[in-house]
C-alpha cells in the first residue's frame, strides 16, 4: 500500500481512498462537430501509456471527492509529485 497526498485536503490518504481516472492535460477539441470520426475516436479512446514517468488524473473518491493529478513512474510506481487541476507539473514525462 502506498499513500497519497490530496493537494486539496493537503493530507497524504492510503490508496484505497483514490480512483486512477487515466491520463491526465488530454486537451478536448474546442469544437466537436467539426472533428472527423477519427480525430474524435483518438480523443476518446487513445492514451499514451509510457513506461517511466506519466502525468495521470485521480478522484479523491473516499474524501474531498476533488479531482487532482498525479504525476507517477509507471516502472517503480513512485509518485512524484501531485497538482490541482489547471496547476502545470514541475516534473516532465517523458512522452
Amino acid at each position: 500500500m502506498f499513500y497519497i497526498h490530496c493537494p486539496y485536503c493537503d493530507e497524504h490518504r492510503e490508496e484505497e481512498e483514490f480512483h486512477a481516472k487515466g491520463q491526465a492535460h488530454i486537451a478536448r477539441p474546442l469544437d466537436p462537430d467539426a472533428c472527423t470520426d477519427e480525430e474524435w475516436g483518438n480523443f476518446l479512446y487513445f492514451r499514451a501509456n509510457p513506461r517511466g514517468i506519466h502525468h495521470e488524473l485521480w478522484v479523491h473518491a473516499a474524501g474531498c471527492r476533488k479531482f487532482f493529478n498525479i504525476t507517477r513512474d509507471t516502472q517503480t510506481y513512485a509518485i512524484l509529485e501531485t497538482y490541482r487541476l489547471g496547476e502545470q507539473p514541475s516534473v516532465t514525462s517523458q512522452s
